[in-house]
């Protein structure tokens, strides 16, 4: 007796713990409900309607993925989205880690040079996009300026929409506009943590710079490298439309080159005012990231190390 009235007390503590701890939750689940949970959701549903923009609509079943599927506009899309995701993954987190080593060897100056790598990733992409635009511009544009002036050529290249160099500017813009300084950041700190003593070893074996960086660095930092595959991952997809519908507009000219996805559903819902189709656009892209996010996991388990 005296033992089950012993453990009533501690069973209420627990319980009143156990409410605690749910109370502290329940704001980020009840946001999690409201702006993640169900908006999903709502689209699942438009995604079977004939829904215009003005509200009207009626179920049409899977009309939608039907015509979206037999669509040049979108097969099109559906690959400069994978092509776009892929090479800005794989760029934007190469260029952090140089940066990164880069400022890692101890210099002058090297937090003003810290300050100016990060800073385009403070600055609004809307903005960044529009500057770009101007220096990429065909009549007036710093870059045509620039090289009319070292070739003594008059030059007046369109950059954003020539097909020639349309993906050279996009590239490069994106070294500037995505979350490459939250990267270069984290790769940094990261760096820092590496033991000494490796590369002391490397060094008693005269093993080159070269081999220590895939010996001895890339291994130990190859979960921050994680984390940044997917953090740049989720910025290509989500971040994509800020950047492109100011340099090349909802159409992704020229010819189509960079109209992503969410370039074309914003074509689709405010333009066409077909908004049940452009939700069964937007379940296309959420499978893509759904699918791009599992295979870097899937790939991690082998290429990832851990010390524990």
């Amino acid at each position: 007796m005296a033992n089950n009235k012993g453990s009533k007390p501690a069973k209420d503590k627990r319980i009143k713990n156990n409410l605690t701890a749910y109370a502290f939750c329940a704001p980020w689940f009840i946001g999690f409900i409201c702006f993640t949970l169900f908006p999903i959701g709502f689209m699942f549903v438009v995604s079977l309607t004939d829904r215009k923009l003005n509200g009207l609509s009626k179920f049409v079943g899977l009309l939608n993925y039907k015509n979206m599927f037999s669509s040049p506009t979108f097969w099109n899309s559906l690959k400069v989205t994978i092509m776009f995701t892929i090479i800005m993954m794989v760029v934007t987190t190469i260029w952090a880690v140089i940066l990164a080593m880069l400022l890692n060897h101890k210099q002058r100056f090297n937090g003003i040079f810290q300050f100016c790598y990060f800073l385009p990733s403070v600055i609004p992409t809307v903005a960044l996009a529009y500057a770009f635009r101007t220096i990429f511009g065909k009549e007036a544009g710093l870059l045509n300026a620039v090289i009319s002036i070292f070739t003594g050529k008059n030059t007046s290249i369109n950059w954003l929409y020539d097909t020639r160099t349309v993906y050279f500017a996009v590239f490069f813009i994106t070294l500037f506009i995505y979350n490459t300084g939250q990267m270069m950041l984290t790769f940094r700190s990261g760096l820092n943590d590496v033991p000494r003593e490796l590369y002391e070893a490397c060094d008693l074996d005269g093993a080159s710079a070269l081999r220590k960086f895939f010996s001895v660095t890339l291994p130990m930092i190859s979960p921050i490298v994680l984390f940044n595959a997917v953090m740049g991952c989720v910025s290509a997809l989500n971040g994509s439309f800020a950047l492109l519908y100011p340099l090349t507009g909802e159409s992704g000219d020229p010819n189509g080159m960079t109209q992503v996805l969410s370039l074309l559903i914003y074509k689709e819902a405010f333009s066409n005012m077909k908004v049940g189709y452009a939700s069964a656009l937007s379940v296309i892209l959420f499978i893509v990231a759904c699918v791009f996010g599992i295979g870097i996991f899937a790939v991690s388990k082998k290429t990832v190390y851990y010390e524990n």
